[in-house]
């Protein structure tokens, strides 16, 4: 069964977190959760907390009634970082032009199976 979880419009560019989520898909969740830790960008503290959050909804006995799943029993199968809406800032230039800076946003999607 697969369990997901998502957060959408994160303040961050998703060419910053792609080369993060690259790295642990496929990955076992308390594998992926060790790998993160000690990366010292701001997009893995993000992508940290939603596989944090999938492995919860995995945890939950709502979601999951009457089965006890551990982290090494689960591992990361989707692991997508897409675009978000980008706001969009005017910086003045010389002779009266402006140029667009986009401030850009992701939507971090993680989904998490058992083996």
């Amino acid at each position: 069964m697969a369990f997901k979880s998502t957060h959408k419009y994160a303040r961050i560019s998703p060419r910053k977190v792609r080369p993060l989520a690259d790295m642990v898909r496929g990955k076992f969740v308390d594998e992926a959760l060790d790998i993160l830790r000690y990366q010292p960008q701001r997009g893995a503290r993000m992508l940290e907390k939603v596989i944090r959050t999938a492995l919860a909804n995995a945890q939950d006995p709502d979601q999951n009634p009457g089965r006890i799943v551990g982290e090494g029993d689960l591992f990361i199968s989707e692991a997508c970082i897409d675009g978000g809406p980008m706001f969009k800032r005017m910086r003045p230039r010389a002779r009266g032009m402006a140029f667009v800076i986009k401030k850009r946003m992701s939507h971090i999607r993680v989904k998490i199976e058992e083996v």
